[in-house]
C-alpha cells in the first residue's frame, strides 16, 4: 500500500525573522522560502511514488512467463505476397499424384480476400475439426451471460472441458459441450456465421471450416480474451504430425486435426509477419481407414501453400 507523506503546515518550523531586518519588498521571508523548499521536496517525492506505483502495475499486468498469447505485429517486417497463380499448378500436381484419395483444400486470407478452393468442394465428415465450432458456440453463450466457464460439467468445469476438447481432442468433452449448447442452438449458431451444420451428421466442406477459422481469428466470433484462449488451445496439441509438421519455422500454426474412419483432416491458421491465412485440408481414403499417404499429402500441400504465400528464405523445421 502506498504511504502518503504528511504535508507540514506552511512555516510550521520556520525560524522567526531577525529583528531589525524586515524582508525587502517582493522577497519571501526565510520561513516562506523554507516552506516552499519543503513543498518542492514533497512534490518530487509524490511524483516518484506515482511513477513507482504505475511501474509496478505494468509489471504485474504482463503475461506470466510461458503463457501462450497469440499476437500479430502491428506492421509486417516485410511484405507477404498474395498467393500467386502458380499455386494452382503446385496443388494440382500434388492432388494428381494422390488421386487415390478424395481431397478438398480451402485457403482464406483473414483480412478478407484471397479465398480459394482446390480439389473436392463437397462435404466431408468433419470429424474433430468441428470441435472448433462447438467451442466457439459455447464461448458465445458465455459472452451472452447464458453460460459460464465455471459451470460444472462432467467431473470438472466447462473451462476444463473446452481445453480438453480442443487441445487433447477429447470426445467425452465434446459430447458434454454439445449437450450444454444444445443441438438446435448449435445449428442456429453455425447458420448465424454462414455455415450449414448439423451436429448429428457432422458434415462440413473445407471452405466451411476455413470460414469458421477466418472469422475466429479476425475477432468476428468472440471477444479478444476468449479468442486468444481458444487459439492457445490450438497449439502444442495431441497431434502435431499434419499441418504443423509440414510448416516452416517462423510460421505460427494454430490448428485442429480430425480423424475418423477413412477421414484424416487438419484445419489451421498460418501466421507470418502480420499476415494470417486459414488453411483447411480434408482427405478421405475410400478404403475406410486413414493411411500414411494421407498425412504426407497434407504435409506436401502445406509446404506448397507456404511457398506461395510466404516466399522468403525460411528454414524448414
Amino acid at each position: 500500500m502506498s504511504m502518503h507523506p504528511m504535508v507540514p503546515k506552511p512555516g510550521r518550523d520556520a525560524p522567526p525573522p531577525v529583528p531589525g531586518k524586515p524582508p525587502a519588498p517582493g522577497t519571501p521571508s526565510a520561513g516562506r522560502r523554507q516552506g516552499h523548499k519543503r513543498l518542492l521536496i514533497l512534490a518530487v517525492a509524490l511524483v516518484l511514488v506515482i511513477i513507482g506505483t504505475v511501474t509496478l502495475a505494468v509489471v504485474r499486468s504482463e503475461p506470466r512467463s510461458g503463457a501462450v498469447v497469440p499476437t500479430q505485429p502491428a506492421v509486417p517486417a516485410s511484405p507477404v505476397a498474395a498467393a500467386p497463380p502458380s499455386l494452382q499448378d503446385s496443388v494440382d500436381n500434388i492432388l494428381g499424384e494422390a488421386d487415390q484419395y478424395r481431397i478438398g483444400l480451402a485457403l482464406a486470407d483473414v483480412s478478407g480476400g484471397a479465398e480459394r478452393t482446390f480439389g473436392d468442394a463437397e462435404t466431408f465428415t468433419a470429424a474433430s475439426t468441428a470441435k472448433i465450432l462447438t467451442a466457439a458456440a459455447y464461448y458465445h453463450l458465455v459472452e451472452n451471460g447464458q453460460a459460464s466457464l465455471d459451470d460444472p460439467m462432467g467431473d470438472y468445469d466447462a473451462a476444463f472441458q473446452l481445453k480438453a476438447m480442443v487441445n487433447d481432442s477429447s470426445n467425452d468433452s465434446w459430447l458434454l459441450l454439445m449437450d450444454a449448447v444444445g443441438y438446435p442452438q448449435l445449428i442456429a449458431y453455425a447458420a448465424s456465421i454462414g455455415v450449414t451444420y448439423d451436429p448429428e451428421q457432422n458434415m462440413l466442406t473445407a471452405a466451411d471450416m476455413a470460414l469458421i477459422l477466418k472469422k475466429l481469428y479476425a475477432g468476428e466470433l468472440l471477444d479478444k480474451d476468449n479468442t486468444e484462449q481458444l487459439l492457445s488451445y490450438m497449439q502444442d496439441t495431441n497431434n502435431e504430425d499434419l499441418i504443423p509438421a509440414g510448416s516452416r519455422s517462423g510460421v505460427d500454426v494454430y490448428h485442429k486435426y480430425g480423424e475418423v474412419g477413412g477421414e484424416l483432416h487438419d484445419a489451421a491458421l498460418l501466421s507470418y509477419r502480420g499476415s494470417t491465412f486459414a488453411l483447411v485440408i480434408y482427405t478421405e481414403n475410400p478404403e475406410g481407414v486413414p493411411d500414411d499417404g494421407q498425412a504426407e499429402v497434407i504435409r506436401d500441400l502445406t509446404r506448397a501453400v507456404e511457398d506461395a504465400l510466404f516466399p522468403v528464405g525460411l528454414t524448414a523445421k
